[in-house]
């Protein structure tokens, strides 16, 4: 059993946000492996189904990004699903726009829904799947209001190919595990 967390903010003035790329990427992967996200629990959205043979939740948090971590842990709890065993989409600005890369385990790299995740599990040990979203083009630039923009019209279709990849490489983390999909998805 996977749980599979895209992050993001809840609300229709997040809708196609950097910010929310998490749970865009969640959307595609339940359109694909048709699972309804229509459950209202844990703090979130989410839906069971099947992917690769295994049992997986995807799950969308409505706590907002920074307290991300409430509806992991609950639902890790609940389930008795180990770290290992949750797969977090998230935004990086310090991956370029369309670039994805899978850890197996790590820091939070500064990014506060991941510091939630990790303080609320007590544990660093999940993999994730990053998706760039660029950084601000000027330096000293508002980072809140850079990831809480949309992307330009010609990032969108960077960003469609992205969220397809990174569908990928949690659909390979499934199969063959982390290290398989870093080996397939991390390069350029």
């Amino acid at each position: 059993m996977y749980i599979i967390v895209g992050l993001g903010n809840p609300g229709v003035q997040y809708d196609m946000t950097r910010h929310n790329i998490g749970f865009h990427t969640i959307d595609y992967i339940a359109d694909k492996h048709n699972i309804k996200i229509k459950k209202l629990k844990f703090k979130s959205v989410y839906g069971e189904g099947v992917i690769a043979g295994e049992k997986v939740y995807l799950v969308k948090p409505q706590t907002y990004m920074n307290l991300s971590g409430e509806s992991v842990a609950e639902l890790a709890r609940f389930y008795k699903v180990p770290p290992e065993r949750i797969i977090v989409i998230n935004d990086d600005i310090s991956l370029e726009t369309g670039r994805i890369r899978v850890r197996a385990k790590g820091s939070a790299g500064g990014h506060n829904g991941l510091k939630s995740i990790i303080y609320l599990l007590g544990s660093d040990e999940f993999p994730r799947v990053k998706m760039g979203v660029g950084a601000p083009k000027r330096e000293g630039g508002d980072l809140a209001d850079y990831v809480l923009g949309r992307f330009a019209k010609d990032e969108i279709p960077v960003m469609e190919d992205a969220i397809i990849r990174a569908c990928g490489a949690v659909e390979e983390i499934i199969k063959n595990g982390a290290e398989s999909a870093m080996n397939k998805f991390n390069g350029k």
